[in-house]
């Protein structure tokens, strides 16, 4: 089986980051110098749980290949448990994702402490490369293929 060609597609993904953890991991790998792919735009949030779905779908409208969402592990929380309801918004959200024809592998969370710089980046790696492999969003290019409207 060959692989597919990508044609030197290169992923745009959004990535949000809590302040708290996963923002400080993202500046831990920079400072240290460790290199990973520059595809993420971080969008620093105060807490993941503040990521909402129209947040993602407005990211994958506006042309987003793929969006990551990075936040404490649960339990380290500075708001209690915003990255509990995290984990059930993106849940469903992925279901929500498959219904309109986006693959829910282009979203993904991932618990990454402030000290994690290395999770950080073997996460962007392995993000991109996943990415890649699966194209351009459908979204993208498409205005009769959008999930969302605004009013």
């Amino acid at each position: 089986m060959s692989e597919p060609k990508n044609n030197g597609f290169e992923p745009n993904i959004i990535a949000f980051l809590c302040r708290w953890c996963s923002y400080a991991g993202a500046d831990l790998a920079g400072v240290s110098r460790m290199t990973y792919p520059s595809n993420i735009i971080p969008m620093r949030v105060n807490c993941s749980g503040r990521v909402d779905a129209e947040m993602i779908i407005r990211a994958f409208e506006k042309g987003a290949d793929g969006v990551l969402i990075g936040g404490c592990h649960p339990g380290d929380c500075h708001y209690v448990n915003g990255n509990y309801k995290t984990r059930r918004r993106v849940l469903l959200l992925k279901r929500a994702l498959e219904q309109v024809g986006i693959d829910p592998k282009r979203l993904h969370l991932e618990w990454i402490s402030a000290s994690e710089g290395t999770k950080f980046q073997r996460t962007v790696t392995s993000l991109t490369e996943r990415i890649k492999q699966l194209g351009p969003s459908p979204v993208k290019n498409d205005p009769a293929n959008r999930c969302y409207r605004p009013k």
